[in-house]
């Protein structure tokens, strides 16, 4: 069990929704995963990493607390873009509580902050919110000081956590306030799974953080990944054939390597994490395909999962 919720005796069972809001790249996968105790979300230290409302579930003897890692909150540009900000609008509306996690490191402390997109998402959302300031460990008292001092003169929130979520510093005694501030209500899932996501998703989810973290610019988010077949074999390797989506030839190319050999290290970085997520062995094909302006599609972003 989480140590953070073994200290909530005597309480009747308590369940909800919490959303974990912010700008890109402030630490929000890192905080499930942290909170889970286990990979979920992808991480990679590129913003914008996270597309989708991921729901990770911790559930104990006294809670369930169904955590949505959302995508980073942006001015969109395109259609995915327009997606992504969808899938938070719905994580909000859904949440009994929000977390809004900032960089400590990078803090917006501009003058017109509160006209900032997720300062209007939180003020227009009228539910409880939690003010988190991630990466203490790299701030002295006094910057931790002025940055909750900033942020509480332009947003009610009804506490404020500092944290590490890399170090797990502070994050105890956030998770007791969370299951504390939850409804009291019996479970929404079973208590022995983490995601109602399918295996499939995670795959594709694995497959697009290797080439996140292989390359640069523009390719990681001109490109997406679809599960074509997932097969378990009885006494064979499971098979999974994924088909990655970039916009031009040329990404394409890049993404192959000379002789294949990019799309082979891509695919046996992948493979190694898929096994150890899976807990089995598997055989691992991949193919690149161009679908030009997939991400301003409706149809492809329709197909790929990204509906607003």
């Amino acid at each position: 069990m989480n140590e953070g919720v073994k200290e909530l005796k005597g309480e009747e069972f308590r369940t909800g929704y919490v959303a974990i809001i912010g700008e890109p790249n402030v630490g929000k996968s890192t905080l499930m995963n942290c909170f889970l105790e286990e990979k979920i979300s992808i991480v990679t230290n590129k913003p914008q990493t996270t597309r989708h409302r991921i729901l990770g579930i911790l559930s104990t003897d006294l809670c369930q607390i169904i955590f949505l890692d959302t995508p980073g909150v942006l001015q969109p540009k395109y259609g995915l873009h327009r997606a992504m900000m969808g899938a938070v609008r719905h994580a909000v509306a859904d949440a009994d509580l929000l977390l809004l996690i900032i960089d400590g490191c990078e803090p917006k402390m501009d003058a017109d902050i509160a006209q900032a997109p997720i300062f209007r998402i939180i003020t227009a959302a009228k539910k409880p919110i939690y003010l988190l300031i991630n990466k203490i460990d790299r701030l002295s008292k006094q910057q931790i000081a002025s940055i909750i001092a900033f942020y509480s003169e332009r947003c009610r929130f009804q506490e404020v956590f500092p944290i590490s979520a890399l170090q797990k510093i502070g994050t105890d005694v956030l998770l007791r306030s969370i299951a504390s501030a939850l409804p009291k209500h019996p479970p929404f899932y079973p208590l022995d799974i983490v995601s109602e996501q399918p295996e499939r998703f995670f795959v594709s989810e694995i497959i697009r953080e290797k080439i996140f973290e292989k390359y640069r610019d523009e390719i990681p988010y001109s490109t997406t990944v679809e599960i074509l077949d997932f097969k378990e074999r009885k006494g064979r390797k499971d098979l999974i054939d994924a088909e990655i989506f970039v916009e031009r030839d040329s990404q394409k190319g890049i993404l192959i390597g000379r002789n294949g050999l990019a799309l082979k290290e891509i695919g046996a970085e992948a493979r190694h994490d898929i096994e150890a997520f899976l807990g089995r062995r598997v055989f691992l094909q991949l193919h690149v395909k161009v679908r030009a302006n997939w991400r301003d599609n409706e149809a492809w972003l329709k197909r790929f999962g990204y509906e607003r």
